[in-house]
């Protein structure tokens, strides 16, 4: 079955070598000059399947970071490859945060190109496979056991504060950045406590539009409004007795925000267009990844209704604060997302894999976290994960972060310059017509002084720099250039210009 591929670029240069570069991979590609015809074309009345997206990220009117954050508000499960001539870290990580599967600076070499596209596509099918449909059908039906990974200081903290609140019926409020498993929490409060076994009801206030959000949350009579064919009972009704989870929570806009206040303080929810209000006994947990005191300041959110909501608040901690667990996390993530990708065994991790995961800062958290790894189950050959399979995220992690990584070789050090018998200083490389560079008795240390107790040039200690290298990584040269924060191709160019010796490939 040939896979339909869009692509979305405001260059007609570009549009064209990219159509030609899967054209001949035998794709069938559909190319758009701005981001609203693609859009359309996706969701309007003449939508068709469409397998993967190549985006532009710098466009006019509407730039890719714009396209991206339309197709997850639509609900649009396409795997999207953003190219863009700024590769900057800020720029890839923004992209990534908004959703795109992967991030290519251009100009991008054909067989390059196709194949990121061939990954992303064999990705999403597997997501979609019979298989795992099935398995998402029955976790609607009989949600998983809530388990909350990690044993370090601040998910002891989430758990302490889960136990206090499952005590009571007090509203809770849960902070945190996206992806840090709010949802996750709230399962695990209302599994627990005089409420457990009973409904929890779960509602994404971002996404209900503005216009339905009364209908949805306290429900309608028939002939309400226009399309009010069938009567509505609302999710506070549906969660009488049990939970009510109100997600994204600061979304809500302000009219609705007045009914909710009445409905926690009085009890009371009134359907849309009923002529009386209905009691009901819900417990409220709500959650919210922005600032809501700020909010409350700007006049979006209701002082009075946070006041009612952050009775007990609760701070889901960022990935990155959790170095500890990751460990732990990536096993446990590991082995579910293999079973969901229809492996049989579960894949080996490398430690070279966790020195990427470890450096990455993580902006989409666990669930970023959950979604890169089965991109590298499913894309994965020999069941086994190492450095080359997050490629694409050790080229966004910042070289400062990366050197602060731990590794099992000694840091590289200053010392002083070793001597020969004669008293001379050892030649380290450089341009100079020295002999090729040696290690030294200390190998990890690089000579910051010559020999005449003066600095030496930076070009000399980039040489002994990739030299050490070379000779640490056994002349392996992608885990070189990615060590080094620096592409194959420069690697190669500094090696011929500083003369240090044929790599091995």
């Amino acid at each position: 079955m040939t896979s339909t591929i869009v692509i979305v670029d405001d260059d007609p240069v570009q549009r064209r070598l990219a159509e030609a570069a899967l054209v001949r991979d035998g794709l069938s590609v559909a190319t758009f000059g701005d981001g609203p015809s693609a859009l359309d074309r996706l969701a309007g009345d003449n939508a068709e399947p469409v397998d993967a997206m190549v985006l532009d990220l710098v466009m006019p009117d509407m730039d890719g970071i714009a396209v991206l954050k339309s197709l997850r508000e639509r609900g649009t499960d396409l795997p999207v490859i953003v190219q863009t001539a700024q590769g900057s870290i800020d720029v890839a990580i923004s992209a990534m945060r908004a959703g795109a599967f992967d991030f290519l600076v251009k100009p991008v070499a054909p067989a390059r190109l196709a194949k990121t596209v061939r990954d992303a596509v064999k990705v999403a099918r597997t997501n979609l496979a019979p298989a795992n449909m099935s398995a998402r059908g029955k976790t609607r039906l009989k949600p998983a056991p809530v388990e909350l990974v990690g044993d370090g200081h601040e998910m002891e903290r989430v758990r302490r504060l889960i136990k206090k609140a499952s005590s009571s019926d007090i509203p809770v409020l849960i902070e945190g950045e996206s992806g840090t498993g709010k949802e996750l929490v709230a399962r695990a409060i209302a599994a627990k406590g005089p409420r457990a076994g009973r409904p929890l009801v779960v509602v994404n206030c971002g996404a209900i539009p503005d216009n339905l959000v009364e209908s949805i949350l306290f429900g309608h009579e028939k002939g309400a409004f226009t399309g009010a064919t069938e009567k509505h009972t609302g999710k506070f009704i549906e969660a009488d007795g049990g939970t009510l989870f109100l997600d994204e929570i600061g979304e809500l806009p302000l009219a609705a925000q007045v009914k909710l206040l009445r409905a926690i303080q009085d009890g009371h929810v009134e359907p849309v267009g009923a002529r009386a209000a209905r009691t009901v006994d819900v417990r409220l947990i709500s959650a919210t990844n922005r600032d809501l005191i700020a909010a409350v300041q700007a006049g979006r959110f209701r002082e009075d209704l946070y006041y009612r909501l952050n009775v007990f608040p609760i701070l889901t901690p960022s990935l990155r604060a959790r170095t500890d667990d990751l460990p732990a996390l990536v096993a446990h993530i590991a082995t579910r997302q293999a079973h969901r990708a229809g492996r049989a065994q579960n894949p080996v991790i490398t430690d070279a894999a966790m020195d990427v995961l470890r450096g990455y800062d993580w902006p989409g958290n666990v669930r970023q976290l959950e979604n890169e790894l089965f991109r590298a189950i499913v894309l994965s050959d020999n069941g086994m994960l190492d450095a080359a399979d997050f490629a694409h995220i050790a080229a966004q992690i910042d070289p400062a972060r990366q050197a602060a990584i731990p590794r099992k070789a000694t840091p590289l050090t200053p010392a002083r310059p070793a001597t020969d018998d004669a008293g001379s200083a050892l030649p380290l490389g450089g341009n100079t017509a020295a002999a090729p560079w040696q290690p030294d008795e200390d190998r990890h240390r690089v000579l910051l002084l010559d020999a005449d107790d003066h600095a030496r040039t930076l070009s000399d200690i980039e040489a002994a720099v990739i030299a050490h290298a070379l000779d640490h990584y056994d002349g392996q040269m992608s885990e070189i250039a990615r060590r080094l924060g620096i592409g194959r191709s420069t690697l190669y160019r500094k090696i011929r210009e500083y003369g240090i010796g044929e790599p091995r490939r």
